[in-house]
């Protein structure tokens, strides 16, 4: 299995094209990957099929090439197609067993969870790590639930069952309280893909992190 799981890296980046400032994915990626970040998420929700297929084909290339974790979001068939590490699924989605059958048993797969009994659940089915979330509102899912606050969050860090990663709008204002909580792992999107200077600000949220 690939290295970088949620419990072996602090930071998780995950694409989102509205909040790129226009920059092109590969540039936003660049920077990414040149500031550290070991785990790289696809998710683009408006996007055709064949476009999708593209960067992901693009972002394998690159992360490959820097050593770091590519996982697609919801989108079993192009991980497949351009041989990611894993996907990340939600409650809604194929069950893990059946992502599992697909993807092998080498394949990393990350599960959404809002609750302890989800988080069970995961356990019990197989997942590789899941997400834990969203620890507070954001808008960069339009299908979110709502945030489920530090609680669920203080349950993973005490069982740790399966390695986690914190999700939902998390920012450098905050990742300290988060991080206070139990969270080794990190998922940003905005506060990292929007940023004027992404190693600037991967670099800022870092220290904010292990303060």
């Amino acid at each position: 299995m690939p290295a970088f799981l949620p419990n072996e890296t602090d930071l998780y980046a995950i694409t989102d094209a509205r909040l790129c400032r226009g920059r092109p994915l590969a540039d936003v990626a660049r920077a990414l990957l040149d500031a550290g970040v070991r785990i790289l998420q696809y998710r683009e929700k408006k996007l055709k099929a064949g476009k999708m297929l593209e960067e992901c084909r693009l972002l394998r290339r690159m992360t490959l090439e820097a050593g770091a974790c590519f996982i697609v979001n919801d989108h079993i068939d192009i991980a497949l197609l351009v041989e990611a590490d894993g996907v990340h699924i939600g409650q809604e989605d194929l069950p893990v067993p059946e992502a599992r059958r697909l993807m092998g048993q080498q394949a990393i797969i990350g599960l959404s969870t809002h609750t302890p009994e989800q988080a069970v659940a995961a356990v019990a089915a197989g997942a590789d790590y899941i997400g834990v979330g969203p620890i507070f509102a954001t808008q960069t899912k339009e299908d979110v639930v709502a945030p489920v606050g530090c609680a669920y969050l203080d349950w993973a860090a005490r069982n740790r069952a399966l390695p986690f990663v914190a999700i939902g709008g998390i920012k450098e204002h905050n990742i300290g309280e988060v991080a206070r909580h139990g969270a080794y792992c990190c998922a940003l999107v905005s506060e990292l893909v929007g940023a004027l200077d992404i190693a600037a600000k991967v670099a800022a949220v870092r220290r904010a992190m292990h303060a």
